[in-house]
């Protein structure tokens, strides 16, 4: 076994040692002392007579001695020791701010930073804690919110078509248009509430197979020429490669990349043009999704993809946007252990996505 030549251990060993050392010191000089004092005849005769208490007195002077040595060369560290026990109290009813300095290099150095450390941790996961419990109530307002806003719309022109309250069968039709589309835009919220959901289940497990986005991003903005058409927009894909391999779940991949058009097409509309690009550097593949349009505020890009966060600060739903599209494509990018982040000035936006490859020898 390797003893540390600074452990508490062999320092208490150590001290107990010099302590004895000054202890015989003392012994042999108060021997030497008897020994002189012997010389004088009456002095040895009273010694031997009272020999016995002389022995007494001698053992506990001699062990005072050794204790007020121990005392003095430990009362630093047993100090130390009493702040580490009165710093852990604190910790324990929940004041975290303490923290223990620390000193030398033995056990109670490391305890001292072992509990620094784990003060740390516990502070960073109530911080952590009071976030998320924010975030759950933001949530479940949000959530009430946009549940409410198609709702009432619906159960309000449902009122005027049961009561009978419209002229002629155009309007009936106009206002069972609109209460359908509401709840369109209600069942995408929920759809969209139970996919966030399951994305952040420990429980789901990918179905990685080796992709082709060049195929995979050319089937997905072919779906969305429909919405392209009706929206007057033109669309462009740009790829320097006709094979650019990953490693994914092609469904969850799909369900991202979607997202982002989809995105792009409800917040970019005004702009009529849309580009695809995709590129691979030494370790990743590259895709970006950009659109012509209101450029979105600095300030709001680094919430992007928070939940049921909206640039425009709208707490509707007039753009069929349920609030966590992109909440959804952090997810998804994050479960491939990938990066995505957003740009936007000059009324051009940016959405950009990088993918690990599956290995170098797939992607040449």
């Amino acid at each position: 076994m390797k003893i540390k030549l600074k452990s508490i251990r062999v320092k208490l060993i150590g001290t107990f040692f010099a302590c004895a050392l000054i202890t015989v010191s003392v012994m042999f000089f108060i021997f030497m002392l008897l020994m002189k004092a012997s010389e004088n005849i009456p002095f040895a005769v009273f010694f031997l007579n009272h020999i016995i208490f002389f022995t007494v007195l001698l053992f506990l002077f001699l062990v005072f001695l050794l204790i007020c040595c121990f005392y003095l060369f430990t009362n630093r560290r047993m100090r130390y020791f009493e702040d580490i026990h009165n710093t852990l109290e604190d910790i324990a009813g929940g004041d975290l701010d303490f923290k223990i300095p620390v000193r030398g290099t033995d056990e109670l150095s490391e305890l001292a930073m072992t509990v620094n450390h784990m003060t740390y941790q516990l502070k960073l996961l109530q911080e952590e804690e009071k976030r998320w419990e924010k975030t759950k109530n933001d949530m479940v307002t949000n959530v009430s919110h946009d549940l409410r806003t198609p709702l009432t719309s619906i159960l309000g022109y449902m009122e005027l078509i049961s009561k009978g309250n419209y002229t002629d069968e155009k309007a009936l039709k106009h206002y069972a248009d609109v209460a359908y589309n509401k709840g369109i835009n209600l069942k995408t919220l929920v759809d969209d509430l139970f996919e966030y959901s399951k994305l952040n289940s420990t429980e789901l497990k990918l179905n990685r197979i080796n992709i082709n986005l060049t195929e995979l991003l050319e089937q997905i903005v072919l779906g969305f020429l429909p919405v392209f058409k009706d929206n007057n927009m033109e669309y462009d894909i740009s790829y320097a490669h006709d094979k650019i391999m990953v490693d994914g779940d092609p469904l969850l991949l799909a369900r991202m990349f979607d997202n982002l058009i989809n995105n792009a097409v409800n917040y970019g509309k005004e702009g009529k043009y849309l580009r695809v690009e995709i590129r691979k550097e030494t370790h990743n593949a590259i895709i970006r999704i950009i659109n012509n349009g209101h450029t979105i505020p600095a300030e709001d890009l680094p919430y992007l993809f928070e939940r049921f966060y909206k640039a425009d600060k709208s707490r509707s739903i007039d753009k069929n946007g349920s609030g966590i599209g992109l909440a959804i494509v952090k997810s998804i990018v994050d479960m491939h252990h990938g990066t995505v982040k957003a740009e936007s000035e000059d009324d051009r936006t940016t959405f950009e996505v990088r993918l690990p490859f599956k290995c170098e020898s797939e992607t040449n």
